[in-house]
């Protein structure tokens, strides 16, 4: 097998028939799932899902009972040490040494991982900079804002160079413009070749940043694969849904579908400055280029013509269950 191929195929994170429970309680419940290498994969699900429970025995914290758990093809009970060389673990509450300044809070961490002096200042340096932290490093962490200590943890999980990330709530307490900084170093991130796992309930931001998802719920998935799939989830097989904005309501246009073999529904939205429809329409009678053909005949200028994809929050209600649910 080529290299090309072997990059192309590995799997960051392959997790199969994964059950726990504690005492009468079944955290998890035969659990699959996959992560693509060099990808941002979102895990979501509401209190009590399982998503801690899942992130300790993937962070070889917690044995499984049932189940397997790999890293990069390596085994996390077998072979725990090598997969803690491959991880990076930032849990929600993390502790912190107050006390010290950020560059001795790193220094101390990338001593405990066994790089030399040399090596530790080259590390500090690149992962500050990566971070944006290098005017903070002499600061003391107990002065540093809720944001800024995000961004000196995430530079703590990265001083041994691992290649997955595990992101316990990330963006828990940030503010807006805290929150998209964060997001944009992880991207970064990705691009660099890392994989990131990111456990969080902010669904509005993993839609726009994550590669793939996976839905758990009361210790069950109900949804694993890519955003696009999660976000057409509901949408009849042989139907179609598109969003058509124009300049300004056209009632020929609207007469003009209706009068179209195929189209099953419309819903309009006047807006200051243009019209939304949303058509509802067959994939077997009806198809995308007669619905512009129609548009533009109507001489109204199109600005924007897409399949219409559920939102992600109401994707993972419908995905859900209600309730009151184990912490």
């Amino acid at each position: 097998m080529t290299e090309a191929t072997t990059t192309k195929t590995l799997k960051a994170l392959e997790i199969s028939g994964l059950s726990h429970s504690f005492k009468n309680h079944k955290a998890l419940n035969n659990v699959n799932f996959s992560v693509p290498a060099k990808s941002i994969h979102g895990f979501v699900g509401p209190n009590g899902a399982g998503k801690t429970t899942t992130l300790k025995a993937i962070a070889t914290l917690l044995k499984p009972q049932h189940g397997t758990v790999k890293v990069f093809g390596t085994n996390v009970v077998t072979d725990y040490k090598e997969v803690r060389t491959k991880i990076g673990f930032m849990p929600d509450h993390f502790s912190m040494y107050r006390q010290m300044s950020v560059f001795e809070y790193l220094d101390f961490f990338a001593a405990a991982y066994g790089l030399n002096l040399k090596e530790r200042d080259q590390v500090i340096g690149d992962v500050l900079a990566l971070t944006d932290m290098e005017g903070r490093k002499d600061d003391l962490i107990k002065g540093l804002s809720r944001g800024m200590q995000q961004r000196v943890s995430l530079a703590r999980v990265l001083v041994h160079d691992p290649d997955l990330l595990l992101l316990d709530e990330p963006a828990s307490g940030l503010d807006p413009r805290a929150r998209i900084e964060l997001m944009e170093i992880l991207q970064e991130l990705r691009d660099m070749g890392k994989t990131i796992f990111i456990s969080s309930h902010i669904l509005s931001e993993l839609a726009d940043l994550c590669d793939s998802v996976t839905i758990l719920d009361r210790g069950t998935v109900k949804y694993t694969g890519d955003m696009k799939g999660l976000l057409t989830q509901g949408n009849e097989d042989d139907q179609h849904v598109f969003r058509l904005t124009q300049t300004s309501y056209s009632s020929s246009f609207m007469q003009a579908l209706k009068e179209t073999e195929g189209v099953i529904d419309i819903e309009t939205n006047e807006e200051i400055h243009h019209t939304v429809y949303k058509i509802t329409f067959s994939k077997d009678k009806c198809s995308t280029n007669q619905i512009l053909k129609l548009a533009i005949e109507s001489e109204v200028e199109v600005l924007e013509f897409k399949e219409d994809l559920k939102h992600l929050n109401e994707a993972f209600m419908n995905l859900t269950e209600a309730g009151v649910r184990e912490k």
